[in-house]
């Protein structure tokens, strides 16, 4: 069992079905934790008011960055203002959490930041442009700061989920099976299908579990890393 006590986590994001999903793995280990949406309220596209959330936070030792919006779109269609926002809120934002976090973290000679990507980090995926851009630009950060930290005491790490079934999923679905002229519930089966080849659904629960699985003393030296959580996605 890895044993977070006495270490206090921000995720944000913190207050959606996988920031809750974390939350809960991470205060199953022992962590308090302060979640982003439901504990303290911030504008993750304002820098200001970033700055004031990791003010009301006070020591940060674990940062989870989960939050990143979505809009489904070609490019040559795409809202420059969407674009704008999904790269603030899913990458830039980031930026910020971690600046503003890591001092104290290498002052105490420990912590960990967990940012969660998606296979499409690692891969690309139509009509997404903004959110490929912000993962794929997320795991570079990631890097950056491993290399850092290396030896510091902090690691940062990013994981990538493939196809989970939650709310987000479904809404993709919905557009799918408009555009398609079939069920949600057909739509989602496909979208599953073609890209995963476990056929099942990521766990949110097991998303959590990897988080706690980075945060522990047997991740000590996996910094850097972007790992696959996706049924065998990118493996194609």
């Amino acid at each position: 069992m890895t044993d977070l006590g006495g270490k206090t986590a921000l995720i944000t994001d913190g207050a959606g079905q996988i920031g809750t999903a974390i939350g809960e793995a991470l205060a199953a280990a022992g962590a308090r934790v302060i979640r982003h949406g439901a504990d303290l309220a911030a504008d993750l596209a304002d820098r200001a008011q970033i700055e004031g959330m990791m003010r009301a936070a006070g020591q940060v030792d674990i940062l989870v960055n989960v939050a990143c919006p979505q809009h489904i779109a070609p490019v040559v269609e795409f809202p420059p203002d969407r674009w704008d926002h999904i790269l603030a809120v899913g990458l830039t934002a980031a930026f910020h959490t971690t600046r503003l976090a890591l001092p104290g973290m290498l002052d105490r000679g420990w912590g960990r930041i967990v940012n969660m990507s998606s296979v499409q980090g690692l891969v690309a995926s139509m009509d997404k442009s903004a959110y490929v851009a912000a993962k794929h630009g997320l795991i570079g950060f990631t890097k950056a700061v491993a290399l850092e930290t290396a030896g510091k005491g902090v690691t940062a790490n990013a994981f990538c989920p493939g196809w989970t079934g939650t709310d987000g999923t479904k809404a993709q679905a919905a557009i799918r099976a408009q555009r398609r002229g079939v069920t949600p519930e057909q739509a989602l089966q496909d979208m599953l299908i073609e890209k995963q080849p476990s056929a099942q659904w990521v766990s949110i629960k097991a998303l959590g579990g990897t988080v706690v699985f980075l945060c522990g003393e047997h991740a000590a030296q996996i910094t850097g890393a972007a790992l696959p959580i996706d049924g065998g996605w990118v493996a194609q």
